[in-house]
C-alpha cells in the first residue's frame, strides 16, 4: 500500500501545464463537497494531499525562474479554490433570477466572477508558500500557516466573505464544534488543514524518512483525538439548560421571494403572520419572532399593522422581528436613508427599540460606488434606489425577563471575531442571539444548509444560544454548544415553541478573539522558517 501511495504522489508531483491545472480544479471542486449539507468531509484526506503534491511538482523545476515560479504556484491556487467556491457558491446565482430576467445578465457574475476573485486569496496563499516550501514534513505546517491566513483574509479585506471557510469541515457535529470557544474559525482552519492533510503526506513519505513521517501521522492523529476529545468532555459536561418563564414561538412564513416585496400584497402577509402567530399557545409565549423585513411596508406609517400586532399578543408578550426602516435625508426625502433593521415591539403595539444591520451585503443591499452605478442604471438585487444605510454600531435589546439579546440580521453572523466582545468579561450583557434571515432568495440550495451552520458555530465560538427564524428556513434554536434543540424544516410553513438555553460561560475566544490565532501562525511559522535556515547551512 506504501509503495502504492508513493507512485501516486509521484504522478501528481510530476503533471506539468493544463493537466496541472484540471487536476487543482477537479479537486478544488471535490473539496466543496466538505460543506453542508454534504459534510463529506473525509474528502478532503485526499483533496488537500493533492494539492501539496502539485505545489510539490511546481517547486522542485529547477527549471523555472523566480517569476514562473510564482506563476505556477499562483496558478495551482488559484485553480484549485476556483473549483472549490465555484461548486460551494454556485446557489447565489438563484438570487438572480427571482425577479424574473431582471438580473439574469449578472448571473456569469456569480457563477464565474465572484468564484474567480475569492480563488485569488488561494492563489496568494499558494505563492506565498513557495519562499517557505521545504521537501519535507513541516511544508504540511507552511501548508497550513498560509491557507488558514488567506482565508482569515478573505473573510476580512473588502469587507470580507468568509463563506465556507475551510474550517467548518471539521465542525460537522457538535463533539467537533467545541474547540471554536477557545481557537475560532480560523484557528480550527489551521488545525483542520493540519489534520486533512497529513496521512497522505506521511503514508507516501520515502523509506528514508519513515520516522520523521510517523510523527507527522502522529501529530495528525493527536490532534484529532484532543479535538475530539475536548468535544466530548465539554458537551458531557454542560447538559442543555433553559432560562425559567421563557417560551419562545418562532414563525416560518415560507412566503415566496417574489411575491414578498409587492406592496399589493402587504394585507395577505401580514396575515399570514398573524394567523400562524396567535395558533394555539401564544398565552403562553413571551416571546414571538419573525424573520428578517418581514413587511413589503415601512412598520412605522401602518398604524393599522401596529394594532393588529397588539391585538395578536398577549399581555407582557414582545414581538422580535425584521423590517425596513426609513430616516429622512438631508435633502428632506422621507424615505432618504433606509435600513434594514430588528424591532422590539411590545404588547400594546409599541415600538419600544431598534438596531440596525451594521455589515451589509454587498451587491444585496447596497453597490460600491453607489450612485455611480446607479448612473449606468445598476441596482442591487434588492432594487432599491440609494440602497440600505449600514447601522453605525451594533448594539443590543432589551428582551425583557429572557435577558438582553444581540441581534444579527442574515449575513452579520457569518463573521467570526465581530460579536464577541458582546458575551465577554467586561460587556457581560448579551444573554442569546437572534439571528432574522431571509434565505427564500436561495431556494432549495445548499445555500440555506450552509448559513444555518455558521450561525450555529457562532453561538459555541462566543458561548450563546441562537434563535434563528428564516423566512423559508431552516429556522433553528441551538444551544451555546451548538446542540440543535428544535428546528423547522427548509420551505415549509410553520411555527415552532420552544424554550430559551441558557448561556454559557464567557468563552476564551470571545476574551481573547483572534490572539490566539496569530500567536500560534507566528509560532508554528518561526518554527518552520529557521528549520529551513538550519537545514541550508
Amino acid at each position: 500500500m506504501i509503495e502504492r501511495l508513493e507512485k501516486l504522489s509521484a504522478w501528481f508531483v510530476l503533471t506539468s501545464g493544463k493537466t496541472r491545472y484540471a487536476i487543482a480544479f477537479l479537486a478544488g471542486l471535490a473539496t466543496a463537497l466538505s460543506m453542508a449539507p454534504f459534510d463529506a468531509f473525509p474528502i478532503l484526506f485526499f483533496t488537500l494531499p493533492i494539492f501539496i503534491w502539485l505545489l510539490d511538482g511546481a517547486f522542485s523545476d529547477a527549471r523555472e525562474g523566480v517569476f514562473a515560479l510564482n506563476k505556477t504556484s499562483f496558478l495551482i491556487g488559484w485553480w484549485f479554490g476556483f473549483g472549490y467556491f465555484v461548486a460551494g457558491l454556485w446557489w447565489i446565482a438563484n438570487a438572480l433570477l427571482v425577479d424574473g430576467n431582471a438580473f439574469a445578465w449578472a448571473v456569469p457574475l456569480a457563477v464565474i466572477a465572484l468564484p474567480a476573485g475569492l480563488a485569488i486569496f488561494w492563489g496568494f496563499a499558494a505563492m506565498a508558500m513557495r519562499w517557505f516550501w521545504s521537501e519535507d514534513w513541516t511544508r504540511v505546517l507552511i501548508f497550513a500557516v498560509f491557507l488558514s491566513l488567506f482565508e482569515y483574509l478573505r473573510g476580512t479585506l473588502f469587507t470580507g466573505f468568509p463563506w465556507n471557510t475551510l474550517g467548518y469541515a471539521a465542525m460537522t457535529f457538535p463533539v467537533t464544534m467545541q474547540s471554536v470557544s477557545v481557537i475560532g474559525l480560523y484557528g480550527i482552519t489551521f488545525f483542520a488543514i493540519i489534520i486533512f492533510a497529513s496521512p497522505l503526506i506521511a503514508l507516501s513519505t520515502s523509506n528514508a524518512e519513515g520516522g520523521v513521517a510517523k510523527k507527522l501521522l502522529a501529530l495528525s492523529f493527536i490532534l484529532a483525538i484532543t479535538h475530539v476529545g475536548y468535544g466530548t468532555y465539554r458537551l458531557s459536561n454542560n447538559p442543555t439548560q433553559y432560562v425559567e418563564d421563557v417560551s419562545l414561538r418562532l414563525v416560518q412564513p415560507n412566503i415566496n421571494q417574489a411575491d414578498k416585496f409587492k406592496p399589493e400584497n402587504s394585507s395577505k402577509i401580514l396575515g399570514t403572520y398573524l394567523r400562524l402567530s396567535s395558533k394555539e399557545g401564544i398565552e403562553k409565549t413571551t416571546h414571538v419572532i419573525w424573520p428578517e423585513s418581514a413587511f413589503p411596508f415601512f412598520l412605522t406609517e401602518r398604524r393599522d399593522a401596529l394594532a393588529a400586532i397588539a391585538a395578536m399578543l398577549p399581555d407582557g408578550t414582545q414581538l422580535i422581528t425584521g423590517a425596513v426602516r426609513a430616516e429622512p435625508s438631508a435633502a428632506g426625502n422621507p424615505y432618504g436613508y433606509v435600513y434594514n433593521t430588528t424591532y422590539s415591539i411590545n404588547s400594546e403595539g409599541e415600538i419600544q427599540d431598534a438596531a440596525d444591520k451594521v455589515h451589509l451585503v454587498p451587491f444585496g443591499e447596497y453597490l460600491p460606488f453607489q450612485e455611480t452605478l446607479e448612473a449606468f442604471g445598476l441596482r442591487q438585487i434588492t432594487r432599491m434606489r440609494g440602497g440600505f444605510k449600514a447601522g453605525v454600531q451594533r448594539r443590543l435589546l432589551d428582551g425583557g425577563i429572557a435577558g438582553a439579546f444581540l441581534p444579527l440580521i442574515c449575513y452579520e453572523i457569518i463573521f467570526s471575531g465581530e460579536a464577541g466582545e458582546y458575551a465577554s468579561e467586561n460587556n457581560a450583557q448579551a444573554r442569546w442571539i437572534v439571528n432574522v434571515t431571509n434565505d427564500a432568495w436561495y431556494g432549495k440550495t445548499p445555500g440555506p444548509y450552509q448559513h444555518s451552520r455558521q450561525s450555529i458555530i457562532r453561538g459555541v465560538e462566543i458561548g450563546l444560544p441562537v434563535i434563528r427564524v428564516a423566512n423559508s428556513g431552516i429556522s433553528t434554536v441551538s444551544d451555546p454548544f451548538g446542540r440543535i434543540t428544535n428546528s423547522i424544516p427548509l420551505g415549509i410553513e410553520g411555527i415552532l415553541d420552544s424554550k430559551l438555553p441558557t448561556s454559557a460561560k464567557i468563552t476564551i475566544f470571545s476574551t481573547y478573539g483572534m490572539l490566539p490565532f496569530f500567536a500560534l501562525l507566528l509560532c508554528i511559522f518561526s518554527f518552520c522558517f529557521f528549520k529551513v535556515i538550519f537545514n541550508k547551512h
